[in-house]
């Protein structure tokens, strides 16, 4: 994902309010009758619907298309392992919200929702719809549950997510003062509506679940003091059906335990947490030879998966899931699909070529409908 977003400024003429190709959304209406047989005559609804277009610039989805098309939008994404059970999603249909108070109150809710407990269940809320001349509302974080990063006076990261540190500083530029410097801060809501001044919004801590870091073994990796809150819900990307973009519609799956592992807390410029359990597990770090580096990934992968088991939540690990990728893939083809995929993220930071979706090739083609990321620009005149 890219990082976080831009500092508020003059919109960029009609950003996101342009008219919907009625091209694409004929495709998306015969391809909605196509796996929906029951829906009724296609060619009424298409005349419906190039009626709304020709009078509104844009139409609406009825509820039934809104589901599918989010559902095929996580069928659809080329960086995600986790699609076998796209069928599963659920929708939260809150388009007629497009206030930033609306929107903040009903993101919480997704995350309480969402979490299930530990019990994490794949949810989509899907915000007002972007109109000509009236953009929906926006969700300036890059996922609804982020931790702040905190730079020191050299600009080297001192605490937190380094991933995150443009996007706090822009938080306490907005006059967020709640970040305590800590490596866990969770940063507030930013959402922007209806050309108003952003909105920053603490999430409660009763909507974020988060697990402590230990091993099964090694008694010491609590006192590192590691944790990762426990729904991945991305806020930051664009649902896209039928020509109507959907500029906010977070949405989770449950995490893979290399994406904690793996990457968010040993990549050097996130956690950078490698050589910490290197020192403590006494590896010999003189050199790359010694392959310390890939002890101790293993090692803080184990302690993830331990953790996230032991107090209940939802998380995979590499392994299988790569194994229900490859079931999915299957799946698609015989039902005459494409089943588009980048290796490069497909592939597990881990182990990769020990498990089966390394060894072959995707097409890694845009289809339709889709998440995507637009560019962030703001309604907000600042």
């Amino acid at each position: 994902m890219p990082g976080g977003p831009r500092v508020p400024g003059r919109p960029r003429e009609g950003a996101g309010t342009g008219p919907v190709d009625p091209g694409e959304a004929e495709r998306f209406v015969r391809m909605f009758h196509e796996e929906h047989p029951s829906a009724g005559p296609v060619r009424r609804r298409l005349r419906q619907v190039a009626a709304q277009i020709a009078e509104h610039g844009t139409y609406t989805h009825t509820a039934e298309e809104l589901a599918f098309g989010a559902r095929v939008a996580w069928r659809n994404s080329n960086r995600c392992i986790g699609r076998l059970y796209w069928r599963s999603l659920r929708v939260l249909d809150h388009r007629s919200v497009d206030t930033a108070e609306g929107v903040a109150v009903e993101a919480v809710n997704h995350l309480r929702e969402a979490t299930g407990s530990g019990r994490i269940r794949p949810t989509i809320t899907v915000f007002a719809q972007d109109r000509p001349g009236r953009p929906g509302p926006r969700i300036w974080n890059e996922q609804l549950i982020r931790y702040a990063g905190y730079r020191g006076p050299d600009g080297s990261i001192v605490a937190g997510d380094g991933r995150n540190a443009d996007f706090t500083a822009t938080c306490a530029r907005l006059g967020w003062a709640g970040g305590s410097g800590t490596d866990f801060d969770v940063l507030p809501l930013v959402v922007e509506a209806r050309g108003k001044p952003p909105l920053l919004a603490t999430v409660p801590g009763d909507a974020i679940l988060e697990v402590p870091i230990e091993h099964p073994v090694h008694d010491w990796f609590a006192d590192l003091g590691l944790r990762w809150h426990a729904v991945p819900a991305i806020s930051s990307m664009c649902l896209e059906i039928g020509g109507v973009c959907y500029p906010c519609a977070p949405f989770n799956g449950w995490y893979m335990g290399t994406e904690i592992g793996a990457r968010n807390l040993a990549d050097e410029d996130r956690y950078n947490r490698l050589r910490v359990v290197a020192d403590r597990l006494g590896l010999d770090t003189s050199s790359d030879r010694t392959l310390w580096k890939d002890h101790a990934l293993v090692v803080l992968n184990i302690a993830v998966l331990h953790s996230f088991g032991r107090a209940g939540v939802t998380i995979t690990d590499h392994h299988t899931e790569a194994r229900r990728f490859m079931s999915h893939l299957e799946r698609e083809e015989r039902s005459g699909r494409i089943c588009p995929a980048d290796w490069s993220w497909i592939v597990p930071p881990l182990s990769g070529s020990l498990t089966p979706v390394f060894h072959r090739y995707y097409d890694d083609v845009r289809m339709l409908p889709a998440f995507v990321h637009h560019p962030r620009v703001s309604e907000y005149d600042g």
